[in-house]
């Protein structure tokens, strides 16, 4: 049952992290599991997917949900009208209709010391997911390296890149994807 808010109308930072990671499960990886279907575009709409919630016994209000999206720094969620989506980092097959953008010269990719030599093989690759993820800045990189060990943030020349004929889409949350990032393309720290 979900944590009421209190008299700001606040919502309690454990409960918005609950709901945060339950999103991001049900509207990137896993939407079948409760019983709803993203559209092409990985849509759906935010009364199926609070209905669908509260059968599946995890009762969002659209209060909680709203909070959810409004206070995730990462802007992991786009809201439209009455849908709801994933902004990136899907593993379930959508097409976020993204335009191709002109990338900075530079971007960075987070990463941690034991997928180094994988990487100066393969260059990055998008693995589970439909694309690689890349940061506009360095500090962005590191955040997301960290989050598997020590983090190692490697540059990416997305000029020569695109040179090369490289597309780069820009989510709704500031995040570059691109398809693969070859190791000539790569500048490893020291």
């Amino acid at each position: 049952m979900a944590e009421p808010p209190d008299d700001h109308g606040a919502v309690d930072d454990r409960r918005t992290v609950k709901v945060s990671k339950y999103l991001s499960k049900h509207l990137r990886h896993q939407p079948e599991r409760i019983g709803i279907t993203l559209d092409a575009n990985g849509w759906v709409e935010i009364d199926t997917l609070l209905r669908a919630a509260a059968e599946h016994r995890f009762r969002i209000t659209r209060a909680e949900l709203d909070h959810v999206v409004a206070v995730n720094d990462k802007r992991r969620f786009a809201v439209e009208g009455g849908r709801i989506r994933a902004s990136q980092g899907h593993t379930v097959e959508v097409d976020l209709d993204l335009p191709a953008a002109e990338p900075p010269a530079y971007l960075y990719h987070g990463t941690v010391p034991r997928a180094l030599d994988a990487i100066r093989a393969e260059g990055l690759r998008p693995m589970a997911r439909h694309h690689v993820h890349l940061s506009a800045d360095r500090e962005t990189a590191a955040r997301v390296g960290a989050r598997r060990g020590r983090p190692v943030v490697l540059s990416v020349d997305a000029a020569a890149m695109r040179r090369d004929g490289h597309v780069f889409r820009l989510s709704a949350n500031g995040v570059w994807l691109t398809d693969s990032v070859p190791p000539r393309h790569l500048r490893f720290p020291g």
